[in-house]
């Protein structure tokens, strides 16, 4: 009997915590997240002013498609926070026989429900020109891209954010970071303005 009434106790306590983490678990969007595209684009040219001759470095842009399906009861028609951890592989620049990886994390805001949208992050032509030796990037000194898209702070429904431009979505858990090359998000770049309405909004940082 009390065998009994301890089990009816424990069976009680774990579905009122099911229960209590039933609301947050309902507000856990769904990721379609499409394969990652990583490509050359040379710097932009602007007029302002005074006219300065240059010749246009190549940047090297890697961006992802996405599209969050939120429950029926969420009824706002946009995300406050979708967050985009990125992992980029690339030759190691110290001679290393093994690739390593760079580390971004993006935050946007105002994400809108059910919509395709993209993220971006870049590679400067300095960072272009100290893993290759070249001022123009090729698409070869990109090995692999990686990373997982969360929702409000939280994962995807059933993983669905996570994203990989090779069959291992966890690949870069089997490398070394390398932190003396940055990558950038697209406010920290020239393409700030350029195909506004193509990315998702970066949250501006605090002052």
């Amino acid at each position: 009997m009390k065998l009994f009434k301890h089990h009816l106790l424990l069976t009680s306590l774990v579905l009122g915590l099911l229960s209590a983490a039933s609301p947050l678990m309902a507000q856990t969007g769904k990721v379609d997240v499409a394969k990652p595209d990583f490509d050359n684009i040379p710097s932009p040219q602007f007029s302002v002013g005074k006219n300065k001759s240059f010749k246009p470095k190549d940047w090297l842009e890697v961006e992802v498609k996405f599209n969050i399906d939120m429950p029926r009861d969420y009824k706002q028609k946009f995300i406050d926070r979708v967050t985009v951890k990125w992992y980029v592989a690339i030759d190691d620049p110290q001679g290393g026989r093994k690739p390593v990886f760079l580390e971004k994390e993006v935050i946007h805001v105002n994400v809108p429900v059910g919509e395709d949208i993209y993220s971006s992050v870049y590679l400067s032509p300095a960072a272009v020109k100290r893993i290759s030796g070249r001022d123009r990037a090729g698409k070869n000194i990109v090995k692999s891209v990686g990373g997982e898209i969360m929702v409000n702070g939280q994962a995807g429904y059933k993983n669905s954010g996570k994203f990989s431009s090779t069959a291992d979505p966890g690949w870069w858990l089997k490398l070394s970071r390398y932190d003396k090359i940055q990558l950038l998000n697209k406010n920290e770049t020239p393409f700030k303005f350029l195909w506004w309405d193509r990315y998702a909004e970066i949250e501006a940082p605090r002052r």
